[in-house]
């Protein structure tokens, strides 16, 4: 993605551009992926645009809060930003630590729950815990 395409995304998403929000993102939007911060971090900082721990966290706060990743909680602490925006379901292997995407249709939720009338379901989120044999 050039840098004009991401000062754009981000404009596009009332997200003021700064430097460390356009490395961030630069890095986040090269390919659909799912990254903790900390991942983030190294690989920004690696390429020596240097952006901050607090930075990197606030940032994808902001990202999260805007609707431009989403935010993957496996546990208390393991979180994912996943830059496919698209709805869908995932699968955590929890021996390898690698999050994949699973389509939408591949998956089908039964027994919801009833819900009081000033309520309604926005979306459905499935988690697939596995682990190698």
């Amino acid at each position: 993605m050039e840098r004009s395409e991401v000062v754009k995304l981000l404009q596009n998403h009332d997200i003021t551009p700064t430097r460390q929000r356009i490395e961030i993102a630069a890095f986040l939007f090269q390919r659909e992926q799912h990254l903790s911060a900390e991942k983030i971090l190294a690989e920004v900082n690696l390429s020596s645009h240097r952006v901050s721990r607090a930075t990197v966290y606030n940032t994808m706060g902001l990202f999260t809060s805007k609707g431009l990743v989403r935010e993957v909680l496996i546990d208390r602490d393991r979180v994912f930003y996943d830059s496919n925006n698209t709805q869908h379901h995932h699968i955590y292997n929890v021996d390898t630590g690698e999050l994949s995407d699973i389509e939408n249709d591949r998956v089908s939720v039964a027994g919801l729950p009833e819900l009081s009338d000033n309520v309604q379901i926005v979306g459905t989120e499935v988690i697939i815990k596995v682990s190698n044999l």
